[in-house]
């Protein structure tokens, strides 16, 4: 419930952020066209996201006569869950990784890589199928897609009140419009934007591990698998494939090139392990 509440205030503080800049271009005509367009491309996203990451990583669905210990373990956590079972699709990649996608829990895709399959034990991939799992019953896609839409909003307007502020067409004069306080908002807001997102998605990753424990039965898989994972992907991150897409990943797979904590969209697996070892 805490991170949820999180989640919310975050979300928050992105929407305020919104009707600031609102205010900024002295009207809502900027504001609501801006609006309209970043959803209609986050909207374009979210139907299709789950197609362009599979490709992206060119992933290849896996039937229950390929990989029927996967299925059945894949089935049984989604038995606990009440929820449909996923799809799974294989990453032809040997830095050992897993993430979820799809649109709704009927839409869903959980997809491993093929240096997962190989270095965890089967109570250590149960955990990393849990946590996954979590994320589709927690609908943390759909969470993501709204954090990027009004992200993107964000993005798009600090660009419009720049350029007012610069050519005089921004604020209200009445109301004491100051064009150097647009633009170093215009400039920040962005920022604070970026930061915001990452820390929704490092709450959700919390969340996920909590809800991967629960259907797993053992926090123990989840943490132990996590301490692999964390040590591998500093010495293996993956080859090819988009920071952009790091967020969806069970831990940073770009970690070996990772920026301070403050920039990530993982928190530390330390502080997830240790969470995960006192349930």
């Amino acid at each position: 419930m805490t991170n949820q509440l999180k989640t919310g205030l975050l979300l928050g503080l992105l929407t305020a952020l919104i009707l600031l800049f609102g205010r900024l271009l002295g009207g809502q005509s900027g504001l609501i066209f801006a609006f309209i367009l970043a959803i209609a491309m986050n909207v374009g996203s979210y139907w299709f996201s789950d197609r362009i990451v599979l490709s992206m990583y060119k992933a290849r669905e896996l039937s229950p006569q390929d990989a029927p210990a996967l299925h059945r373990i894949v089935e049984e956590l989604a038995g606990r869950g009440g929820l449909p079972k996923p799809k799974v699709y294989l990453i032809p990649q040997d830095a050992p990784n897993a993430f979820a996608t799809g649109r709704s829990p009927g839409k869903s895709v959980v997809a491993v890589t093929q240096g997962l399959m190989h270095l965890l034990t089967p109570e250590e991939l149960k955990g990393v199928l849990a946590h996954e799992m979590g994320h589709i019953r927690n609908r943390d896609i759909l969470i993501q897609s709204v954090a990027a839409t009004l992200a993107g909003v964000i993005m798009f307007v600090s660009t419009m009140v720049k350029w007012a502020a610069i050519f005089g067409m921004g604020g209200n004069d009445d109301e004491g419009g100051n064009p150097l306080l647009a633009i170093i908002l215009a400039i920040v807001a962005p920022i604070a934007a970026m930061l915001i997102q990452m820390a929704i998605s490092r709450s959700r990753e919390y969340l996920a591990d909590r809800s991967g424990a629960e259907l797993s039965g053992n926090p123990g898989y989840l943490a132990s698998a996590l301490e692999k994972l964390d040590a591998y992907s500093k010495k293996m991150p993956m080859k090819q494939g988009n920071p952009s897409t790091a967020h969806m990943f069970i831990v940073n797979p770009f970690s070996g090139q990772n920026l301070a904590n403050l920039f990530s969209t993982h928190p530390p697996v330390q502080e997830r392990v240790k969470r995960l070892r006192s349930l």
